[in-house]
């Protein structure tokens, strides 16, 4: 066997079946640089990211490695069974496939499910000795990882950061997340030198921003603070994202701008209470959103936001709503997903065994088309106020007033243009019934 293995991140399909790409990818994924470094030296790897390049079917690669967030699943099944089609071993992981195996087996050769430090060698071994198991699958105890091979990724079409690893896991229970579903509130930290580190390489090879990955970053305050102490002395900007409840924290949010921090990107879901009720997420006040918003950037960080439509207790009125408050507030880049139950969590088996589910082949799911009944709307009408959510706050007076005309543009016109940028190619992809997304 040729000891050489080709990681796969696929793209989506947009609402038409047409494979969505782009000339840039932004937001690239730490899994698979991750992996090439606990990979031995006498194999040999590579990384095909699908939003912005070809897959190389031809490749002579005896293993295949597809992994990807949340709908990407869909596409990777389909990579999946072409390259087995082709003879290959067909590795297959990721949040989706780890809550819901079952769905991707017939698939691939073997499903490597939840965080895959502890099994890796246990897998390369398998492979070498011709032993594949179906399933891989160890409880993480401690996060300790070598350096990303970040340098398998930076010929290609990215953007101008790269993305360092801090913790993983969230304490916070809501029902919609695939992140509490696989870790059960329970949250696991990197040493700091090791952050340190990987910052430093990011720094190396000549870039001077980096993602902070973190389910939620203010999950430890303590040692969010440190490492934003340790963060400063290196000169180096990031965003992450963590609960808007860290703008009451005063300290930390200095602590966090200081270190370089310009933007978060926080799950409001809904302005309505009731709302977040129905998705354990009550701790949230909304009452108290516009002036944590305002509370972050004023600090000097950019707010990014994501809200769902189609909560059982959404109204057209609550959701129309919507639109006329994040345009009154200071967020720069608001997404929007339609109330969507991935399986394997939660909210799915509640909604499997109410009979509320409505598509049966859960590969068709995305965050921009509704699957389930609702106590108030049709699917058809929750589509079409997604889009007319969308297209309310994506008018060129809306994009202009929260990037260009913003109060603090002039202190960072580089990163409010950037932003402009982000908001008009958002505002492409809605036009084409596109729902934005990180890809």
């Amino acid at each position: 066997m040729k000891k050489k293995i080709l990681f796969i991140q696929p793209t989506i399909y947009d609402d038409r079946g047409i494979l969505v790409k782009k000339s840039r990818l932004y937001f690239v994924g730490l899994a698979f640089p991750l992996l090439a470094a606990m990979t031995p030296p006498d194999w040999e790897v590579e990384i095909c990211l699908e939003s912005i390049e070809e897959i190389p079917w031809d490749t002579d690669a005896s293993v295949i490695g597809v992994g990807g967030m949340g709908h990407a699943a869909n596409r990777g099944k389909d990579i999946a069974r072409r390259f087995k089609a082709l003879g290959k071993t067909v590795l297959m992981g990721g949040p989706m496939v780890s809550l819901a195996p079952d769905l991707v087996q017939t698939f691939c050769d073997a499903v490597v499910m939840g965080d895959a430090e502890d099994v890796w060698s246990e897998v390369l071994h398998d492979l070498e000795n011709d032993t594949l198991k179906l399933r891989y699958r160890k409880e993480l105890t401690k996060l300790s990882t070598p350096v990303p091979r970040y340098e398998l990724i930076t010929s290609k079409r990215i953007g101008d950061f790269l993305p360092v690893q801090a913790g993983r896991g969230c304490p916070n229970s809501c029902s919609f997340c695939s992140i509490y579903c696989l870790y059960r509130t329970r949250y696991f930290r990197r040493p700091i030198p090791e952050v340190l580190r990987d910052i430093q390489r990011v720094k190396d090879l000549g870039f001077r921003k980096f993602l902070l990955l973190d389910d939620n970053i203010v999950s430890d305050r303590d040692y969010m603070l440190e490492l934003c102490h340790a963060i400063q002395p290196l000169r180096m900007q990031w965003l992450s994202q963590c609960e808007i409840t860290v703008a009451k924290d005063s300290e930390l949010l200095a602590a966090l701008a200081q270190s370089g921090c310009n933007m978060l990107s926080f799950g409001l879901e809904s302005i309505q209470p009731a709302s977040l009720a129905c998705i354990n997420k009550k701790w949230c006040k909304p009452e108290e959103y516009r002036e944590l918003v305002d509370r972050v950037t004023d600090a000097g960080i950019e707010v990014a936001s994501e809200m769902i439509v189609g909560i059982d207790t959404d109204t057209k009125e609550s959701l129309r709503a919507t639109i006329a408050w994040v345009a009154s507030t200071r967020i720069v880049a608001p997404k929007f997903y339609i109330m969507t139950p991935i399986p394997g969590t939660d909210l799915f088996n509640k909604m499997q065994s109410e009979g509320r589910i409505l598509e049966t082949d859960v590969f068709t799911f995305t965050a921009s088309k509704a699957v389930i009944s609702h106590p108030h709307l049709s699917t058809s009408e929750l589509d079409a106020i997604f889009w007319e959510i969308y297209d309310g706050l994506y008018t060129l007076p809306c994009i202009l007033r929260r990037t260009i005309f913003q109060k603090n543009f002039f202190r960072k016109p580089k990163q409010f243009l950037f932003l402009l940028g982000v908001n008009l190619f958002y505002r492409y992809q809605i036009k084409r019934r596109i729902a934005p997304i990180v890809l």
